[in-house]
């Protein structure tokens, strides 16, 4: 079993010990790995093994829970109130089973760097879905999105290297519409997923470096006095070519059409994604959020998601009605970065912001919020110190492992709650209280 993350092996670049702990670490960002190759020919692995392979894996997509007219609580109608710790077993079936619509982007990506598709998706739309085990989902495929990096580079660079490495836009996910008529009866309603993958093309490397926040307002939400975004992930998300609709522009036309074709009926929104997907899928919950009048539900479900923008962001994203569940391995370091978060209490938003302990220089560019976050969303806690599968030997202080979409699909399958972290322990932390509560009857 694999437990790499498979990330690019980062260059050697040297940075100070506080700048360094302040960008995205976006080497440790990504879903793919390019090993050591002397060859002509550069495989790259995708990130994760998952249960089985084809028609003989574990169809978490297909679950048998009727969710009905409480289909919008497990959407997050009610942030998931009273539905985390204990975590929701029906709830986890929805996250483990959207999950799985991630995990077909990597196992979709054609990694191939000889290949003349390298960067594109190695399935045709119709058939993805059933090459990813995912063929009895009850969703089809309608839509293949493509995102392109606005970084730019000098001229000698752009043409010193190989052509893959400089690949500029790339295929990073798909939507999905579930048209199969039990599967929407059983979730209540009619679902629509938009699926994104984490980095892995050298220029999204780049990008994930470009972690000064950057106002949205030209290009995504409302005006507004405060709102900012990382610069990298909005470029990312609003970067076009004369060839190749922004990713922006892809989402947008798929729900207007998702929407003059289901709007009449029950509709959700469910944006999934995995490290860079995740900061994507939080801007475009927003996007859609702000812009479409009568939008569906929208909810966001984020795995080892970096931070996205600041606190104005944040509230505005709350304003719009996005829901977010942030799933964070408490062990992964990328949930951690990028800048700073400083207590949502203390500061105002007028306010300059003082950290203990930081150089004059760097302290004057947290003074004008270049490098201060906010944490999003509501949050499901988990770790990966506190499984026996994963905390052998050095793992849970690799920083790839910790961060790999494999390791958290674990972790939500195995959680019960902050007091009783794995399944493999409930019974007899259940038994413990059981026993108590008897002794207190008897008293």
């Amino acid at each position: 079993m694999r437990h790499s993350i498979g990330v690019f092996k980062p260059i050697k670049l040297h940075f100070s010990k506080h700048v360094g702990a302040l960008i995205t670490l976006s080497q440790y960002c990504g879903s793919a790995k390019v090993p050591k190759s002397r060859g002509k020919k550069l495989r790259i692995n995708n990130s994760w093994n998952p249960l089985g392979t084809g028609s003989n894996r574990s169809q978490v997509a297909t679950s048998g829970i009727k969710l009905g007219d409480k289909w919008p609580e497990y959407q997050g109608r009610n942030h998931w109130e009273g539905m985390l710790d204990p975590l929701d077993d029906n709830l986890r079936d929805e996250i483990l089973r959207y999950g799985e619509f991630v995990d077909a982007t990597y196992r979709s990506f054609e990694f191939d760097t000889s290949s003349p598709d390298y960067g594109m998706c190695r399935y045709s739309r119709f058939s993805m879905l059933a090459q990813c085990g995912l063929g009895e989902s009850g969703y089809r495929v309608t839509r293949n999105l493509r995102a392109t990096c606005g970084v730019q580079l000098p001229r000698w660079l752009d043409q010193a290297g190989p052509s893959w490495a400089f690949t500029r836009s790339g295929w990073i996910g798909y939507v999905a519409v579930c048209n199969d008529k039990e599967e929407i009866a059983r979730l209540g309603r009619r679902d629509v997923v938009i699926a994104l993958r984490g980095t892995i093309t050298c220029l999204e490397w780049l990008e994930n470096f470009r972690a000064t926040l950057a106002c949205p307002h030209d290009h995504v939400g409302p005006k507004n006095d405060g709102a900012m975004v990382e610069s990298g992930f909005l470029s990312m998300y609003t970067s076009r070519t004369a060839t190749c609709p922004s990713l922006q522009d892809m989402v947008r036309e798929e729900i207007a059409r998702v929407l003059r074709s289901y709007g009449d009926e029950p509709l959700s929104v469910t944006i999934v994604g995995h490290s860079l997907g995740a900061a994507l899928a939080t801007l475009a919950a927003y996007d859609i959020t702000t812009t479409f009048d009568h939008a569906p539900m929208v909810t966001v479900i984020s795995f080892a998601g970096p931070r996205v923008g600041n606190r104005s962001f944040r509230s505005q994203l709350e304003k719009s009605g996005a829901k977010i569940l942030r799933i964070v391995n408490s062990d992964d370091v990328v949930t951690k970065v990028p800048g700073f978060v400083i207590d949502n209490n203390e500061v105002a938003d007028g306010e300059a912001v003082q950290v203990a302990g930081l150089p004059s220089w760097l302290q004057e560019r947290v003074d004008h919020k270049h490098w201060v976050y906010a944490d999003v969303g509501r949050e499901l806690r988990l770790s990966s110190r506190e499984s026996p599968h994963l905390s052998n030997g050095n793992f849970a202080t690799n920083i790839a492992a910790c961060h790999d979409l494999r390791t958290y699909l674990h972790l939500v399958n195995s959680f019960v709650s902050s007091t009783c972290p794995l399944k493999a322990t409930a019974k007899s932390v259940l038994e413990s209280t059981h026993q108590e509560k008897q002794l207190l009857l008897f008293r």
